[in-house]
């Protein structure tokens, strides 16, 4: 039947190609599963409309991490004072984003070359569906039996008054900034705004976040984002809750924002972070029958299958957690389903990072959220105060949180506020992987005195008042 399908498109389209494999968008789902399939021999077509690496690469994780390296290194500096260092910082802006940049270059293309290497056939256009199995980009046209969509999703910019015709900043626009403003004004209390407006405060502007709700990060603990707000606010950065921005105007090289508050605001420099949208409003997906919910994400099954059997959707677009690790273990996971592995995108255990200063590690359920699923569940927790590591290097803000099943002993999540948080979170994550019961965690000899002593600790915390949490404490 294919082998029909495939003779008669080509008679009536002589100009279209045929693949094994169409994968739209190179996103760090999207280029392993194009290079394995072209590794093995298979015939395979790329779409890209832009930079190829996806956000990642060129305007997310990979750029925004080497700034905020040196982001941190300038806020470390600073606040050793507390340490007896006093220490004069000089910021060399124009040199901090020309390392973010050459980095950002430098994974580019890294990504180009294992394309090449492996004998992708890469079109740069916009691709749209053309048919149940068909897409076109340019002047392109290719046919397969398997196509993967990996488009990604792009800044979700308000229709705020006089916004649009300003030279406001997006993450895709901020790396490319060649001056440290002296005041910049935030709109969006996320991670991205987050991360972003921190690195700025800290390399030395005025930063002020504005926040449409009662906290910073929403959707996490309020003991998470109180955290965060006092750490803000060492920083220097001015915290506007309850305010939305009612009209923008840029005059003379001068943002001027009207807040729902009353306040005005003025800075040199405006970053817009309120949310994401999917790429997908190019792609044509009712040519392909592809369906698409309210938002414009594509609707998955549990195995990443579109309501088109022959289509397949990976990482942020198909509305799974965007981030970068998410979509690459999607395309591990797609590619054990492509091989009748019975594998889904549910048999497995997601963490994720925000890397502020301090760090949030999360993975798993809260005690709110175990509860709303009726788990007899409890929570410990362990303040940053009574971690000797802490003490000992000054850093007094966060806690270690986790949350454990009662009838099973079993982890069914943890939140870790503190210092590189981001790295310890994957012991939880490997545990709750196994299975593993908290005792487990409890009986582990961790080093002294390190910031994951501390995970033993926090276990320790269920055993009984009595029990001592750390060595010297």
């Amino acid at each position: 039947m294919a082998t029909c399908l495939t003779q008669r498109l080509k008679a009536e389209r002589p100009d279209m190609k045929t693949a094994d494999l169409i994968v739209i968008g190179s996103g760090q789902g999207g280029i392993p599963l194009a290079a394995d399939w072209a590794k093995a021999g298979r015939k395979v077509v790329l779409f890209e409309r832009d930079a190829l690496g996806g956000s990642c690469i060129n305007y997310g994780c990979t750029p925004s991490k080497a700034f905020l390296a040196a982001a941190h290194a300038a806020g470390r500096a600073r606040q050793a004072a507390s340490l007896g260092i006093q220490a004069q910082v000089q910021v060399d802006f124009p040199a901090v984003m020309e390392r973010v940049r050459s980095i950002r270059d430098r994974f580019n293309q890294g990504a180009r070359k294992r394309l090449d290497t492996a004998g992708v056939e890469v079109v740069c256009a916009e691709a749209a569906f053309t048919g149940e199995r068909t897409v076109t980009g340019g002047d392109v046209t290719v046919e397969a039996p398997v196509i993967v969509i990996n488009t990604g999703t792009s800044a979700l910019v308000p229709d705020i008054p006089g916004l649009a015709a300003t030279s406001y900043l997006t993450n895709r626009q901020f790396f490319d900034l060649q001056g440290l403003p002296s005041r910049v004004l935030v709109i969006g209390g996320g991670y991205i705004g987050m991360e972003l407006g921190q690195g700025l405060a800290r390399l030395g502007s005025q930063t002020e976040l504005i926040v449409r709700g009662d906290r910073l990060l929403d959707r996490e603990e309020s003991e998470v984002s109180d955290t965060l707000a006092e750490a803000f606010k060492r920083d220097g950065i001015g915290l506007h809750f309850h305010a939305s921005v009612e009209r923008v105007q840029h005059t003379d090289g001068v943002f001027t924002l009207n807040l729902s508050n009353g306040e005005t605001l003025e800075a040199e420099a405006l970053l817009v972070a309120t949310g994401r949208k999917p790429n997908t409003s190019a792609l044509n997906a009712a040519a392909a029958e592809i369906e698409l919910d309210p938002q414009g994400y594509v609707k998955i099954s549990d195995r990443f299958q579109t309501t088109n059997p022959h289509v397949y959707a990976i990482g942020d677009v198909a509305k799974q957690p965007a981030f970068t690790h998410v979509s690459w273990e999607d395309y591990r996971r797609l590619t054990a389903i492509l091989n009748g592995e019975d594998r889904t995108k549910s048999d497995r255990v997601l963490g994720y990072a925000v890397y502020t200063e301090p760090q949030v590690g999360r993975v798993g359920m809260t005690l709110t959220e175990a509860e709303q699923q009726g788990l007899n569940a409890c929570a410990v927790t362990l303040p940053m105060v009574q971690i000797a590591r802490g003490i000992e290097w000054g850093h007094d803000l966060g806690f270690y949180r986790m949350v454990i099943d009662r009838d099973t002993d079993k982890i069914l999540g943890a939140t870790l506020v503190g210092y590189e948080t981001a790295e310890l979170v994957h012991v939880f994550i490997s545990l709750m992987e196994a299975g593993a019961t908290w005792q487990l965690l409890e009986q582990s000899v961790h080093i002294h005195p390190t910031y994951g002593e501390a995970l033993p600790s926090l276990a320790r915390l269920l055993v009984g008042e009595d029990m001592p949490s750390c060595p010297n404490m």
